[in-house]
């Protein structure tokens, strides 16, 4: 039998462990998504069809936080140092991995893209943190 935790599931950005206040109970705390195809295709005049590899490993992750998690204050304090230091300060490796199962997202590089908008409200809300990665190693294995 297989059993899924999101409590097993780690996600540490540059060096970061995100441990709690992942995601709004039944929603997503984790999204990754790549940018461009790994593959795109031409077709010529007669039909024969040339696949080219178009190399981009880029990806964005949308990384979802309640707005209690005392994570914010650790991205947030990485996002400043990269606005405020140079050479690249908020840059570092990305890790996300099922423990419990084969799935794993790993890259050398990702930064925060923006500050992620944010609301006061009557109750603790969803915070989203716009990550991009550089060169994912994407393996979506299973749980």
């Amino acid at each position: 039998m297989k059993v899924y935790d999101s409590n097993d599931v780690s996600v540490i950005l540059a060096g970061l462990p995100v441990e709690s206040g992942r995601g709004e109970e039944g929603g997503t705390f984790v999204k990754v998504s790549m940018l461009t195809d790994a593959f795109v295709d031409v077709v010529s005049l007669d039909g024969e069809v040339t696949r080219s590899k178009t190399n981009d490993n880029r990806a964005d992750v949308m990384l979802t936080l309640m707005s209690s998690s005392a994570s914010n204050a650790l991205l947030a304090a990485l996002h400043t140092a990269d606005k405020l230091a140079s050479n690249g300060a908020g840059i570092g490796p990305l890790l996300v991995k099922d423990r419990n199962g084969n799935t794993i997202f790993a890259a050398p590089a990702c930064w925060i893209v923006k500050s992620p908008d944010f609301e006061f409200a009557q109750k603790a809300v969803p915070v989203e943190w716009p990550i991009r990665v550089a060169n994912l190693i994407p393996f979506v294995g299973g749980n």
